[in-house]
């Protein structure tokens, strides 16, 4: 019987296969359905960065531009949004073996896709790659060949800077700022307690938001350190963090931190080096000038991003961060990492008299020197210390950088002033 009727179908056959077809083209169109939605979700997530326009104009200058930033704070993100306007853009994560193995003959395949604007990210991973880079554009400097994204700073990209001298433009990218994030539904708290990576700001609560900054640190002690050749144990560096988080804006004290992590000066200045040159701490240098004046020559130490300092302090939500020892630090820190995003050119100094004076930052432009005094507070009021340090520096305009509303003089030549305000008048 089997072999009778085998290769012939019953219309019973017939229905079963029609009802699977139909389940599966049902199955299809869901699935496209549910991708059509997560795109116009993400399309409406999707905050416009500041950085669009500079990568647009070296776009049209450089045969390569580079842009640098913390891992996860929105480069390629940003490069996916813009490539509709690219022509022939092709997009290679160097992390995925799939993508790797395509540059296993670099020369060939750049020469291949002569035309096409190619970005590499991850390019920090790859060193090797910029020798070839360098030969490739010399023989076609046209505009806007590469687009190269790093986790890593300048120097560390393997003298990145030296191997396309002339022949690439380079761009850092921040996470979120507060000018980036304006509009009716923007709460300061928020940004500030979780910072601005986009996968923590836009968490749909802070327990959330909490979740992932713990998974990014974890990831870039155990993951990011070690894929850029430093030989450091994973806790050794979370504990660094950790007392750098709880020292936030305070002057760096090599043998106090030294003391603390069992390890030698060296070793921690090395900690420091390397944290910076992947974008999770700054240092801000002393302001050094002539002032008859005995000046504290330390330099002031930061976590970037705010929602990474309270995260590694443990600090669940942002009635937590009032009431712990680091609320003035961390609006310190938030503030002076959003000024010093917006104004790359800008010099940046710390200024303390062995006496005590201070300002916590003054900001040096092409044609003022400026200072600016933090206080997380609506009813901010300058210290002893602070108006004579200002008495010392004599800027050309002092502010108070305040989560307030409106800005008002609060003494003769200082006004108080929130940070969007701050920023506006800076630009000025």
């Amino acid at each position: 019987m089997f072999l009778k009727n085998f290769g012939k179908s019953t219309k019973n056959d017939d229905t079963v296969a029609k009802n699977h077809l139909k389940i599966w083209q049902a199955h299809v169109i869901f699935i496209i359905l549910l991708q059509i939605e997560s795109m116009i979700y993400n399309m409406q997530k999707y905050i416009n960065r500041r950085a669009e326009g500079i990568v647009g104009q070296y776009l049209k200058i450089f045969p390569a531009v580079v842009i640098l930033g913390a891992r996860q704070c929105g480069k390629s993100t940003l490069l996916r949004m813009m490539s509709a306007e690219l022509p022939s853009f092709l997009y290679l994560d160097l992390q995925n073996p799939d993508d790797f193995n395509k540059l296993s003959e670099p020369t060939m395949f750049f020469e291949a896709n002569e035309n096409a604007t190619i970005c590499l990210d991850e390019i920090q991973l790859v060193p090797y790659l910029f020798s070839v880079l360098r030969s490739v554009i010399d023989k076609n400097r046209r505009s806007g060949r590469f687009i190269l994204l790093g986790s890593a700073s300048r120097d560390l990209v393997q003298k990145t800077s030296e191997s396309l001298a002339g022949r690439a433009g380079f761009i850092d990218l921040s996470p979120f700022t507060i000018d980036e994030l304006q509009n009716d539904s923007y709460d300061l708290y928020r940004h500030w307690f979780r910072g601005g990576f986009p996968e923590s700001y836009l968490s749909e609560n802070d327990a959330n938001a909490q979740v992932w900054l713990d998974n990014f640190i974890r990831t870039f002690v155990e993951r990011d350190i070690p894929q850029l050749g430093f030989q450091t144990p994973a806790m050794q560096i979370r504990r660094f963090l950790q007392m750098c988080a709880h020292n936030q804006g305070q002057l760096l004290n090599l043998s106090k931190l030294g003391a603390s992590l069992s390890v030698t000066h060296p070793t921690i200045r090395h900690y420091l080096d390397m944290t910076e040159q992947t974008y999770v701490m700054r240092s801000l240098p002393p302001f050094e000038q002539n002032l008859k004046k005995r000046l504290v020559k330390a330099p002031k130490t930061y976590i970037r991003d705010s929602g990474i300092l309270h995260k590694l302090l443990q600090i669940p939500d942002f009635n937590g961060l009032m009431g712990h020892p680091v609320f003035g630090a961390s609006w310190e820190g938030f503030v002076i990492e959003n000024l010093m995003a917006q104004f790359p050119d800008f010099e940046f100094f710390h200024y303390r008299s062995s006496s005590g004076n201070e300002i916590d930052f003054l900001i040096k432009t092409p044609k003022k020197l400026i200072a600016v005094e933090c206080k997380a507070s609506t009813a901010p009021q300058l210290t002893k210390d602070n108006r004579s340090a200002l008495s010392d520096i004599r800027p050309d305009a002092a502010f108070v950088a305040s989560p307030i509303k409106e800005r008002y003089n609060l003494h003769e030549n200082v006004v108080a002033i929130n940070l969007l305000d701050l920023i506006n008048e800076l630009r000025m």
